[in-house]
């Protein structure tokens, strides 16, 4: 008998109410917080790696000091890429070229990013030339970061290989200064 009367008064029974509205809307409320978060580390990210290629190429544009290496110019922009990654030279990829004057073509192809799982460099120390005076010159910075949230639909949509990195492009061009 006491069992039933349970069952009798359970749909009259209000108790609950405020949980079953929590557990519909708080996974909506943490998706969108977790996504809003992960958008603006991106734009960070972002910011920052633009910030690292214009300041790299304007001491290189300027000609101040004797042209970068490869390497060096890798560094330069890393170096100037605070609070963005720990492992930046691993991550970061440039491509620096001359823009053919005649056709006014850019870069080849999309942008080329390190792909960490292989032990090959997809571009090397031959794809990077500093240049002739008064030559247009296009630079491409590609960097893979992981995102925080890689399960949420903002980290899902932005995955560029297999380990679910998010690649960041920053493209500038500038002319080389004539020498003095």
């Amino acid at each position: 008998m006491r069992i039933l009367s349970r069952f009798i008064r359970f749909p009259r029974s209000e108790d609950g109410t405020v949980t079953a509205e929590f557990v519909i809307l708080f996974p909506a409320f943490l998706a969108l917080f977790l996504a809003s978060f992960e958008s603006g580390l991106m734009m960070i990210r972002n910011v920052m790696l633009e910030r690292g290629v214009d300041m790299a190429v304007r001491e290189l544009r300027l000609g101040t000091a004797v042209p970068p290496t490869f390497d060096e110019f890798k560094q330069e922009v890393c170096d100037h890429m605070d609070m963005v990654t720990k492992d930046c030279a691993n991550v970061v990829q440039v491509q620096l070229e001359p823009v053919d004057m005649t056709t006014w073509g850019p870069l080849n192809g999309t942008p080329r990013c390190i792909d960490v799982e292989s032990t090959m460099d997809p571009i090397d120390a031959t794809n990077y030339t500093i240049g002739q005076n008064n030559e247009l010159m296009l630079v491409r910075v590609c960097a893979l970061f992981d995102p925080i949230f890689p399960t949420t639909r903002m980290g899902v949509m932005t995955a560029y290989n297999n380990r679910n990195d998010y690649a960041l492009v920053a493209t500038t061009a500038f002319v080389n200064e004539p020498s003095r």
